[in-house]
Formats: C-alpha cells, sequence, structure tokens
C-alpha cells in the first residue's frame, strides 16, 4: 500500500526531539528520511529514560523508518558530503542554534545554490531573527514563554508543567504542517523557502482568546488548577472509589442532561444556570453540587449514567489504562514492532489514520550508522576506499 509522501526525501540534522519528531512523522508516512548523528556517540536521545542493553526505548520510536548514518558536521569533509546529499533531497530538518549551520557553510542560502527547490525546516528557541533568536532555548523555556506554564497548576503553587516535552513536540507538528506547505507551494511555483518555527511561538498559538482578552480589558489569565475558566461545568469530580471522571457538560442542553442524570431538576430549571454565562459565575457551588452527586457511585457506573444521557465524560487514564483499553485496541493506537536484539516491543500507533495511503511502522530505530553504507554508495556513489578512509578519520 502507497504513502502520501512516498519520492520525498528528508535530510534530518536535528537532535533530541523537536527535529527528530518532524521528520519521523514524515518517515511515518513514507518519506525516505536520512538521519545524520555524531560518529561514536550519536544523537543524545540514544541515552535517554529507559534503557535496553544501552539503547533507550523511546529511541526506537523516535527513529522508526529512518535511515541513520553518522558524519562529522563539523568537518570540511562532513560538510562536503552534506552538501552533496542536500543535491538530492526535498527537505531539510535541523534544530540548531541559529546560525550554527551558516558557521559550517551548510545554511539554507548555501544549500540553494546546490538546490533551488529545498525547503528548510528551522526550528529552534526563538526564531532565526529577533533579539533573542541566539539564545539557547529548550522547549521548557518555550513552554514557559509562550504562556502555557503560566496557566499549568493551582494558584496557590509554583507553576508546574505537563510530564512530556510539549514545546518540542507542538513545534514538530508546526514544522510538518509548514513543510507540507511548502511542499504545496514548490510544486506550483518550483522555488523552495525556509520553515521558520520557534518553540515559544508554537505554544503561544495555542493560548486561545489570550491576547484579544488582554488588548480588551487587561485581563491576564492566571493558573486555575482542573478548570477551565469562563466555561462551566468542565472539571474532574471525585467518585466513590478515589478515582475521578472528567466531564465536560458546558453546552446548555449539556448541561441540563446532566441534571437530569444527576436527578436534579432544581439546577435544571434555576435561570441562573440557563446559560453558560451564568453557570460560570456560580462554578464553584456548581462543582461542589456534582462531587456530591459523583462521590456517591463508583468511577465506572458514573461514566454508564453519562454516557446513556449523552453527556462527554471519561476516566484519567494511565500508560497500563490505555493498554486494556478495548478502543484503544480496537483503533491500533497501540502496536507491535520488531526490534533487532530486543525483540516485539509495543508503541504507539500511527495517527491520523489516513483511509487510502495510511502511514505505518516499517523498522524500528536503527543501529548508529546501521546505514552509512547504503547512503554514502548507493546515494552518493562513495567507493569501499572512500568510505574506510572517512570511518578510518573517525568522520563517518
Amino acid at each position: 500500500m502507497s504513502k502520501p509522501l512516498e519520492g520525498i526525501k528528508v535530510l534530518e540534522l536535528g537532535s533530541l526531539i523537536a527535529g527528530p519528531f518532524a521528520s519521523r512523522l514524515m518517515a511515518e508516512f513514507g518519506a525516505e528520511v536520512i538521519k545524520v548523528e555524531p560518529p561514536e556517540k550519536g544523537d543524545p536521545i540514544r541515552n535517554w529514560r529507559v534503557l535496553h542493553e544501552g539503547t533507550s526505548l523511546w529511541w526506537y520510536v523516535q527513529s522508526r523508518n529512518k535511515k541513520c548514518i553518522t558524519l562529522d558536521l563539523k568537518s570540511s569533509e562532513g560538510q562536503e558530503l552534506i552538501r552533496n546529499i542536500a543535491k538530492e533531497v526535498d527537505i531539510v530538518v535541523e534544530n540548531f542554534r541559529p546560525g550554527t549551520l551558516e558557521k559550517w557553510g551548510i545554511g539554507y542560502e548555501d544549500l540553494k545554490e546546490l538546490n533551488p527547490g529545498i525547503i528548510f525546516v528551522r526550528i529552534s528557541g526563538y526564531g532565526q531573527d529577533g533579539p533573542y533568536h541566539n539564545k539557547p532555548g529548550f522547549g521548557s523555556i518555550g513552554e514557559a514563554m509562550g504562556g502555557i506554564r503560566a496557566l499549568t497548576g493551582y494558584p496557590e503553587l509554583p507553576p508546574t508543567r505537563v510530564g512530556i516535552s510539549l514545546g518540542d513536540s507542538v513545534a514538530a507538528l508546526y514544522g510538518v504542517i509548514g513543510a507540507l506547505m511548502a511542499l504545496r507551494h514548490r510544486d506550483l511555483n518550483g522555488e523552495g523557502q525556509i520553515v521558520d518555527v520557534a518553540l515559544y511561538e508554537a505554544i503561544f498559538s495555542l493560548m486561545e482568546s489570550m491576547v484579544p482578552e488582554y488588548d480588551h480589558s487587561q485581563l491576564i489569565r492566571e493558573r486555575t488548577g482542573s478548570t477551565l475558566p469562563g466555561i462551566t461545568p468542565s472539571n474532574i469530580y471525585l467518585s466513590k472509589d478515589g478515582k475521578y471522571a472528567v466531564i465536560g457538560a458546558n453546552g446548555d442542553s449539556i448541561f441540563k442532561r446532566l441534571c437530569e442524570a444527576m436527578n436534579r431538576k432544581d439546577l435544571s430549571d434555576d435561570e441562573r444556570f440557563q446559560t453558560n454565562k451564568g453557570r460560570s459565575e456560580r462554578a464553584e457551588y456548581l462543582d461542589g453540587e456534582i462531587e456530591k452527586w459523583t462521590s456517591q457511585f463508583e468511577l465506572k457506573d458514573i461514566l454508564m449514567k453519562l454516557e446513556d444521557h449523552g453527556i462527554p465524560s471519561g476516566p484519567i487514564y494511565n500508560v497500563a489504562d490505555m493498554f486494556k483499553d478495548q478502543h484503544f485496541l480496537y483503533r491500533k493506537m497501540i502496536e507491535e514492532v520488531d526490534v533487532e536484539g530486543y525483540g516485539k516491543l509495543k508503541m504507539p500507533g500511527i495517527i491520523p489514520k489516513l483511509s487510502i495511503t495510511p502511514g505505518g511502522t516499517e523498522w524500528a530505530g536503527p543501529a548508529l550508522g546501521q546505514h552509512n553504507n547504503e547512503v554514502f554508495k548507493e546515494l552518493l556513489g562513495l567507493s569501499e576506499s572512500q568510505i574506510k578512509k572517512l570511518k578510518d578519520n573517525r568522520k563517518i
């Protein structure tokens, strides 16, 4: 079965999360991704979190479907090989600090001379220009400056973080979107371009109505714990067995159905609760009444009752819950992949789900330099002796 990005070649010059996640998504949908790693140690993510015989389990997911080569980008030999590879690819994905590739003679303008249609996806902390562009930036800093940290947690406690690298992943998604739009433009006009994604801007884009609200009334949104300000009821509610139900009954008709499920006609008929504005003005009271009801029942019974009344609700899952959930399994969101030296390893499934040209996992993240011979011999036409010399001199 064909994949939508078959025939597209991607050169990945990134490390860790943002750049590699972007090219991983392209690889899952058929792009030929050539990932460049430093010789000997490789991408640091090979050694992050839980390891199996020295290799990160995360690595097997983050680099699935990629061809991995080693190359010393600081050397003249490595830079020349990059120029030669760049002649053959459609997209370059990189997440170095701005100016680094230019210093090595392999920036956009350098490679554009060799390949006018090349598309450069550049993911950095602050973007390619502006007063901060030279500052180092990680996803955590982007989350802080982009606004999401200020809104995460409870007002009486310090700002907290989501337990994943959210800034990097959101920036990667924008990188892929930008690359696809740039490919469309190239199809029509024949010219490549730069896709400039800043980590803080990727997070800033998620901040909903924050900017116009401040402009209009100088409103500064603050941390509100598990509630969503101005949207009521939408919260988590404790069950009899000590678990939490997430309930979103903020639509006017949905709220009435919730009242019916709770057998609370008094709330349904109360003029103050007919609109979201009225409910939000009394959110603390309504949340208390709802939790009085949920605390009488076990979670499974609450969810069943809410489902019967057509009310959006659900449990809070950890990964063990996902492994057992019939819907996750039916939708193939937990898939099993053969990993050399390990056996079968479960990984997250591929999204989005395309009906005619779906993505898929062809192989898990490869060994360091596993595709050196294939890329250097077949793509660039180097001889065995040339490859051996590069290896002996620790350039690959």
